[in-house]
């Protein structure tokens, strides 16, 4: 199967937003092994929507686009797509009770503007955007217009699907209805392909997915290292390696009645074998994983910052029940915080600097002492783009880890060729992996 994006707005070809959807689309679309062709991005102009539609079907099983699905005047992507397909708009019962319901709230927003959301092409499906009133269109292949047909596609094979341009309203359609369909598409048609039956719907699936999380080990290593594994894998499985921030997830992917039976019977038979590199067996949020293990144990953390300027305690501090583990923070930029707040010597930062092993751990022996907790993390470092040496290049970042058991502290080289945001994440991950890691070995 192969897609196409088309992203439809004035403001991202002026560069008043930035196209975020595309990329994230772009990787779910990816992770579900169904091949991206071509991304675009048009003005909110008739010819210019329906020129892009042309040249996404002539490549494309799938056209996705965002955009263009509000009440005002410029949001004009509904009446191009009646155009296209050959339709009219017609008022939906459905989606006017839903926006009722969404606005009972604010009164002042039902209006005649708004009266238009619930106008949709009469040919198309309609799916709820359950967090916004624009609502998410499907023209399937027996619903094409002229305008395609004479261009003699296949009329089995086309798929269009329409969705809000705004992210999280995208992000919620594409988890919870849009993927599951592709999903589910794309398995029909190999079905069909090898004589079966294709069976697949916007409303129910029975694809499962597991992922795990796994770090320090190089992707095209872990390939080796799983390599007969994976071979032996069935037809009906396909693993995915997604690699981000130092972190490698392993999804493992099935369909069918027994096939949560068979994933786990498949997992059972990887863990021994990358028992050394793994961090969880559910696709969480390292920060989330980390308060559950916490959590489990009724134990403590609180961290003190450098480089990262508070944004480990922010992971932390975003998970719900974060009070039960996480005590604080102290963001010690400046060397005299180091040293009043969090009682590193003078003479350490003096000889050894802030950047070292040496302050790092006192930093985190300092803030678990402070805050009278279990574990106690600490990052300093070199995030740039400035402030690098030959000693300690751009990059260069210390984190320590304070324990019931002692303290223990690694140095990490991030690389002058990544930007700041991406050294402090890096960091955090980073710091985040070697507690997880450290928890685990306790269990």
């Amino acid at each position: 199967m192969i897609a196409s994006i088309i992203t439809i707005g004035d403001e991202l070809l002026i560069g008043q937003v930035v196209d975020t959807n595309s990329a994230w689309m772009a990787q779910r679309l990816n992770e579900a092994g169904i091949e991206l062709y071509q991304i675009t991005s048009v003005h909110d102009n008739r010819e210019h929507i329906l020129s892009a539609l042309d040249e996404a079907f002539s490549r494309a099983d799938i056209v996705l686009t965002t955009g263009g699905l509000g009440p005002t005047k410029d949001d004009i992507t509904k009446h191009v797509m009646c155009e296209y397909f050959g339709t009219t708009l017609v008022e939906d019962s459905r989606v006017r009770e839903h926006i009722h319901e969404l606005y009972k709230e604010r009164p002042d927003v039902l209006n005649r503007l708004t009266a238009t959301q619930w106008l949709v092409p009469e040919s198309a499906k309609i799916l709820t955007n359950r967090v916004g009133s624009a609502p998410i269109m499907v023209f399937e292949n027996e619903v094409k217009g002229e305008r395609l047909k004479a261009k003699g596609e296949g009329q089995n094979s086309k798929f269009l699907i329409a969705m809000p341009g705004v992210p999280h309203e995208m992000k919620i359609a594409m988890t919870e209805q849009v993927m599951p369909f592709l999903e589910f598409r794309e398995r029909s048609q190999g079905e069909l392909q090898n004589g079966g039956r294709a069976a697949y719907s916007l409303e129910a699936g029975s694809i499962i997915h597991r992922t795990i999380l796994l770090s320090g080990i190089a992707e095209s290593t872990l390939a080796i290292l799983i390599e007969d594994w994976e071979n032996a894998l069935p037809t009906t499985m396909h693993l995915a390696y997604l690699p981000k921030d130092g972190i490698i997830r392993l999804r493992l992917s099935t369909y069918g009645e027994a096939s949560n039976e068979e994933i786990e019977m498949q997992l059972a038979a990887l863990k021994p074998l990358i028992a050394d590199y793994l961090i969880a067996t559910e696709d969480l949020p390292l920060e989330t994983i980390l308060g559950n293990l916490l959590k489990e144990r009724q134990q403590t953390i609180a961290t003190a910052e450098s480089c990262t300027g508070g944004r480990l305690a922010a992971a932390l501090n975003a998970q719900s029940g974060a009070s039960a583990y996480y005590m604080g923070s102290v963001v010690a930029y400046d060397n005299r915080i180091k040293e009043q707040v969090l009682g590193v010597a003078h003479d350490t930062l003096m000889e050894w600097g802030a950047v070292s092993e040496q302050t790092v751990r006192e930093m985190a022996e300092g803030v678990r002492a402070l805050m009278h907790t279990d574990y106690a993390i600490a990052t300093s470092g070199i995030a740039g783009p400035t402030g690098g040496t030959a000693e300690k290049p751009v990059g260069t970042v210390w984190i320590a880890w304070a324990m019931p058991e002692g303290t223990i502290a690694k140095c990490f080289h991030f690389g002058v060729a990544r930007e700041r945001e991406q050294i402090t994440q890096r960091a955090v991950t980073a710091a985040l992996v070697e507690l997880i890691k450290s928890l685990n070995t306790k269990q």
